[in-house]
């Protein structure tokens, strides 16, 4: 521990905690939930093996007296999770939770973003990859329009909710020409639009290097109508590099894990909806939390077994990179959120 912050052997404090509710969704996007894999036949898991909300509430005060200050809800898509807004108020009454927040592919969230902003939630990132319908609806691969997600955008503003971060995973050769138009569309004080360079989370979407438009490529598409400055990050541990207009007309980030790696400043655990804690997006196997919970052990018991977990913490995956890392059965980004 440094200056009594629980610290991973980089120096890491853990301050993020992103906690899946469901492992389900109802998008299958390529890069994430592929059909050929994810299909009809596919098991997920049955209701009993889930975290219940009281389990989810009592894991998260833990860890906030660890240090987490940043709750946010993923899932599979979370608003699948029947009666989340009861979470959310769970989760808003813990002392210490600076920033609470959810992300969604908001095909629900019209109906839930009132609720949502009345049960305590801060803020609402919304998965959008273009504002081109036909190109959505082949990366959502279950013919989704994009209309009813800026649907659920605008409903989102109606309820409070901004500025809205708007998350566009961006693959060569699928959407990179909607680029442009997205930063178009999502620009000024209500948005800010991330872009993604698409990564080899998981074993399953058929990553390539070559699929992956960089992160300078990106900023160079957009500077060139629209200039940009490079800011400085907001806090340690801020995953997307951040640019603003030089006009004042709002700022852009830019994820950029796969040509950029920020492992140094990580800070995030990631818990899977069955109670599997996971010290990396792209590790390859989780701690079981729900066997203490269900087990009987004791909130010091499970903050002890927490700072043994996380003082041993080495993990850089996105700095080792290579031959010998791509192969790893990692663990696939719809079960931990991303």
């Amino acid at each position: 521990m440094i200056n009594g912050t629980i610290v991973d052997t980089l120096a890491r404090p853990l301050r993020d905690l992103r906690i899946s509710v469901t492992d389900r969704c109802n998008f299958r996007c390529t890069y994430c939930m592929p059909k050929s894999v994810f299909g009809r036949d596919f098991r997920f898991l049955p209701a009993s093996q889930l975290l219940t909300f009281e389990e989810i509430a009592r894991l998260a005060r833990i860890l906030v007296d660890r240090g987490v200050e940043k709750i946010r809800l993923t899932g599979g898509e979370p608003l699948l999770r029947r009666d989340i807004d009861k979470l959310v108020a769970m989760l808003a009454d813990i002392d210490g939770v600076r920033d609470l927040t959810l992300t969604t592919n908001a095909s629900l969230l019209a109906d839930k973003a009132t609720a949502l902003r009345a049960a305590g939630l801060h803020r609402v990132t919304v998965s959008l990859d273009s504002l081109d319908d036909a190109t959505f609806r082949a990366m959502n691969d279950v013919e989704f329009p994009v209309a009813r997600v800026l649907d659920g955008i605008d409903a989102a503003l109606a309820a409070g909710f901004r500025p809205i971060k708007i998350n566009m995973v961006v693959k060569r050769g699928v959407n990179e020409a909607d680029v442009l138009p997205m930063a178009r569309r999502f620009r000024g004080p209500d948005y800010i639009m991330r872009f993604i360079e698409y990564m080899d989370v998981g074993s399953t979407n058929g990553w390539r290097l070559e699929d992956v438009v960089s992160a300078s490529e990106i900023i160079g598409i957009i500077g060139r109508e629209m200039p940009l400055d490079a800011a400085e990050p907001n806090y340690r541990g801020e995953v997307a590099g951040r640019y603003r207009y030089l006009d004042g007309g709002g700022e852009i980030g830019v994820i950029a894990s796969v040509t950029q790696p920020f492992c140094h400043d990580c800070t995030r655990a990631r818990l899977a909806s069955e109670g599997l804690l996971y010290t990396c997006l792209f590790a390859t196997r989780g701690h079981d939390f729900r066997a203490l919970l269900r087990g009987g052990a004791s909130d010091a018991e499970i903050a002890a077994f927490t700072d043994s977990l996380w003082s041993a913490r080495s993990d850089r995956y996105s700095e080792e990179r290579g031959e010998n890392t791509d192969a790893l059965p990692k663990v696939e980004m719809s079960h931990i959120g991303g």
